[in-house]
């Protein structure tokens, strides 16, 4: 039986962070994956980013990790979405070359020294003590201190189209058909979910002529802050719609659509679902916005985003063929829904590792979460958190305030969910100062206090904090009403002050913002925008960060009072009965946590912190 420090399990984005992450600090680990060919597989749209997931991509390359990279190497596309919008909802998406993605992140995981690529399915895992026995369906047995559990939508899963169900996974890959069994003798709850995939099109067969073309932005600022090359928008997506004949084909075969019939019994995404569901649920509208993406380079298939079915293939042909443009279209692949396990992550942590068992940490779509970014930044956490648990240190906890990454993770352990949780900005208060431009001035130097963050790294980052100050420093300059100042005034109908200022306050004008005055006065030297926009934001919207930062610290002041592990909730007085239920279901690590958990009121929050606070006294008289 071969010995490791660490055992991940599963090869998607999860899998890839956290295996990455524990080898880089030193960790002997093992990467098992059904497949080889399946690692960072992009199953469903061949994109990284995206609404909210861009600050999520952002997060995991301040810390360190790897999607942010593999991206922007692998990006044939990149737009900001949001743009006309403001600096809080802005988010980075990329097309991805879904071959090349995988290729790339394979052979990242390869040159990983303290990192072993194993093909193999994990059939059970076992407590000996403080080691864990993983097996094999071949038989192989290997023990390790940690385990991380990254087995994305394989457990059990199966792809239904129409009446036919198929147990595999996705892309016929193999699926899981005994690990979850493994999980409930462990005493762990499971769920079942599902989610789907569109149809694949071949490019010859559609008439783009009719689509709105969407081509990509022009020197944008790249996901990693390593990337130093600007990326080349070497492809185009397209902009179609439903039509009524879509729709009435949809309507007349409701009684064949899984979805809609009962025949799928796992609980689907509410912010992605199925053509059909959209349909039924919004019986007014007239069509519905789909994007036609292509999925690689070296091929003709294209991805229809928002047109995800798990209808009968004959009837997804003529729904395909009722779509502007898509008069003649080839269809390549089938589209179809997946049911698979997951486990209640209200199980876990807020570290990842599961309550009860030490060394067994969760990441991804096992937790209940969508989307490639969601996992990998989970994977990332629980790497991070497994390694610190074999060196016998504190785990780390991201709070809300610190960002994307803090809510996700905060949201799961401590709200659960009841249908595929995706990250999305309305779910982060803290909005305004966990921005995408701003992830590496939030994490980078945690991500150096766990060993993730390399000198090559840090000295960009202190090269950047550098550059900030100094154009900081000159903005603290005042400028006397002159000729100049009256020109900059006048162009830009402000009223021209009576007395002179400092150039930060004349940028907090409506009309005037970093870019006019270094055009007035020749400041800056011709300096990266990249590093101007993020002084111009912070200075434009410093009245909304002081309010929000003074919300943080109200914040914190719960956050930092712990709740220890052997507090007893049983018998409180002055507590009602449904929140002691849910106080002892999630057993909250603070006071903040406590008073986010659904059933628990603000009264409820007042009582405990009194028994908490005596509870602490007695303990340290004794």
């Amino acid at each position: 039986m071969e010995k490791f420090d660490s055992i991940v399990i599963g090869a998607g984005h999860a899998g890839c962070e956290s295996a990455l992450a524990l080898a880089r600090t030193g960790n002997k680990t093992l990467l098992l994956t059904i497949s080889l060919d399946a690692i960072a597989f992009l199953a469903c749209n061949p994109s990284i980013g995206g609404t909210a997931k861009g600050q999520l991509v952002g997060e995991i390359d301040a810390l360190g990790g790897e999607m942010g990279v593999n991206a922007d190497k692998t990006a044939i596309q990149i737009r900001m979405l949001n743009s006309g919008k403001g600096p809080a909802v802005q988010s980075l998406r990329a097309q991805a070359d879904k071959n090349e993605y995988h290729t790339q992140m394979k052979k990242t995981l390869e040159n990983e020294k303290n990192l072993i690529v194993r093909q193999g399915e994990v059939d059970s895992v076992e407590i000996d003590g403080e080691n864990k026995i993983i097996t094999t369906h071949l038989g192989i047995k290997y023990q390790a201190k940690s385990v991380v559990f990254a087995t994305g939508v394989y457990l059990k899963s199966e792809i239904i189209i129409g009446s036919t169900r198929e147990k595999t996974g996705p892309n016929g890959f193999k699926n899981s058909e005994n690990l979850s069994n493994s999980l409930k003798k462990l005493g762990i709850k499971l769920l079942r979910f599902k989610t789907g995939t569109p149809v694949r099109l071949h490019a010859r067969s559609v008439d783009f002529s009719k689509m709105e073309i969407q081509n990509g932005d022009e020197n944008i600022q790249p996901f990693s802050f390593m990337t130093e090359n600007k990326i080349e928008n070497r492809a185009v997506c397209y902009l179609t719609y439903t039509t009524p004949k879509t729709h009435e084909i949809i309507r007349a075969n409701l009684d064949k659509a899984p979805a809609i019939s009962g025949e799928i019994k796992g609980v689907g995404p509410r912010y992605c679902p199925s053509i059909e569901t959209k349909v039924v649920r919004f019986a007014d509208k007239e069509r519905h916005q789909l994007f036609l993406e292509p999925e690689a380079l070296e091929t003709k298939e294209m991805y229809l985003q928002g047109f995800s079915t798990s209808m009968p293939a004959e009837i997804q042909k003529e729904m395909v063929e009722s779509v502007i443009g898509l008069e003649k279209a080839e269809i390549m692949r089938d589209a179809y829904a997946i049911e698979y396990d997951c486990i209640d992550p209200t199980q876990l942590k807020p570290t990842l590792e599961l309550k009860g068992v030490d060394g067994l940490f969760f990441a991804g779509q096992i937790n209940g979460t969508s989307g490639y970014e969601e996992a990998g930044a989970q994977g990332l956490i629980a790497g991070i958190n497994a390694n610190l648990y074999n060196k016998g240190k504190d785990g780390l906890v991201l709070k809300r305030s610190d960002g994307y990454i803090g809510v996700l993770i905060d949201d799961i352990v401590t709200k659960g969910t009841n249908e595929p949780y995706r990250m999305m900005t309305s779910r982060a208060e803290y909005r305004l100062l966990l921005r995408q431009d701003n992830a590496d001035m939030r994490l980078t130097e945690i991500g150096r206090k766990v060993g993730l963050v390399d000198d090559k790294r840090y000295q960009k980052f202190l090269h950047k904090k550098q550059i900030m100050k100094e154009i900081e420093e000159k903005l603290e300059t005042k400028v006397k009403v002159d000729k100049k100042l009256e020109k900059l005034f006048s162009d830009n109908e402000e009223t021209l002050p009576k007395e002179s200022m400092k150039l930060r306050d004349v940028m907090k004008r409506n009309n005037i913002d970093i870019y006019k005055i270094d055009k007035a006065y020749n400041l800056f030297n011709e300096e990266e925008k990249k590093f101007l926009e993020f002084v111009n934001i912070n200075i434009k919207y410093e009245g909304y960060l002081k309010q929000q930062q003074e919300d943080i610290d109200k914040m914190l002041a719960n956050e930092n009072v712990s709740i220890p592990e052997d507090f007893k909730y049983e018998g409180l007085k002055g507590i009602r009965t449904e929140a002691i239920e849910k106080l002892s279901q999630i057993g909250p690590f603070n006071i903040g946590q406590a008073s986010r958990i659904s059933g628990v009121s603000p009264s409820d929050i007042a009582v405990l912190s009194v028994f908490v606070k005596k509870f602490k006294e007695e303990k340290k008289k004794k």
